[in-house]
């Protein structure tokens, strides 16, 4: 995470709001085969629990239970440009959101795996309204269970969160939002609105 002390972002209601509000991240771990990251979407179990579904042939997934792990949720990014501060001798940076959690891997059983994923898509759907929520019940009859075939569920146990909010808090605040238009004209609209209203 950035070492400097402006950018360090400790509110962690706002942190677990944020990253659950994206629900994607990367899991990365060291194995025997070298590191590997999987691409996976997740939720919030408790407070500092994730869960989330791998697929049973994915590289990672024979080391991940019992095993130290760190999850990342990126948010929004953006190059911004020394032109748009309205002051001299500044140079060229890029502006983002992150989050690190690490923590403890435990393989779920069944009844939780099919808790956890029914408890992911509908907080996605939600995100849907007005559209009528999907949930499993809409599928033939066996074919969820075949599903679950190819997966297995897993919680983290988080032990340190790590965050960086790199949105300008640097600068004078009316540099800060200069840049904001800029990064706002050229099409970062989440990344604009994060500089205006810092989290």
């Amino acid at each position: 995470m950035h070492p400097t002390a402006a950018f360090r972002w400790e509110d962690r209601d706002a942190l677990r709001l944020f990253a659950q509000n994206i629900g994607f991240g990367m899991l990365f771990m060291a194995t025997p085969d070298g590191p590997r990251v999987a691409h996976l979407p997740f939720v919030f179990l408790a407070a500092d629990r994730i869960g989330f579904h791998i697929a049973r042939t994915n590289a990672i997934t024979p080391y991940l239970d019992g095993a130290e792990a760190l999850f990342v949720v990126n948010g929004p990014d953006a190059y911004i440009s020394p032109d748009w501060y309205g002051m001299d001798n500044q140079v060229p940076t890029w502006n983002y959101c992150a989050i690190e959690m690490q923590g403890h891997m435990r393989q779920m059983d069944a009844a939780a795996l099919i808790a956890q994923t029914d408890a992911l898509s509908h907080l996605q759907e939600t995100k849907l309204a007005p559209k009528p929520l999907w949930d499993r019940s809409k599928m033939a009859e066996g074919y969820f269970e075949k599903m679950l075939q190819g997966i297995l569920g897993f919680t983290m146990d988080i032990t340190a969160w790590r965050s960086t909010s790199k949105l300008g808090q640097n600068k004078p605040d009316a540099a800060r939002i200069a840049a904001a238009d800029g990064a706002e004209q050229a099409g970062k609209h989440e990344i604009a609105a994060l500089m205006r209203n810092l989290p």
